[in-house]
């Protein structure tokens, strides 16, 4: 394994459990800790942030360039999240299950538009 890919995996797991665990502190609110949870969630995504640059810099790439396709890719990207996002919730905690359904397949469709938007339609 290069050093890059190491230290990639190190970094985006730590982010990753931070992200997650300051979600669970914001959305249960048995655990009163909401003020706390941002803060976690807000750590693991410049943690995130900051694997992607060191990781980029590791393997000698190009800064990312924000392009109009770049920033509509990361809009489509989490609306299709958060309509999957959604659906689970009306699914499972609000126990509304053909609407959480309905809601979460337009979320699955949402994200799989990011195939062509990425990559493109050839023949």
């Amino acid at each position: 394994m290069k050093k890059s890919s190491f230290v990639a995996m190190v970094l985006g797991t730590v982010s990753g459990v931070f992200f997650a665990l300051g979600m669970c502190m914001a959305l249960i609110a048995e655990w009163g800790a909401f003020r706390p949870g941002i803060v976690f969630g807000c750590v693991g995504l410049l943690l995130g942030i900051v694997t992607l640059i060191v990781w980029r810099k590791m393997e000698r790439k190009a800064p990312i360039q924000f392009s109009g396709k770049t920033i509509l890719m990361v809009i489509v990207g989490v609306a299709g999240a958060l309509a999957l996002g959604v659906g689970m919730c009306f699914s499972m905690v609000w126990e509304n299950m053909i609407l959480g359904i309905v809601i979460g397949m337009i979320g699955i469709a949402v994200l799989l538009c990011l195939i062509p938007l990425a990559k493109g339609i050839r023949e």
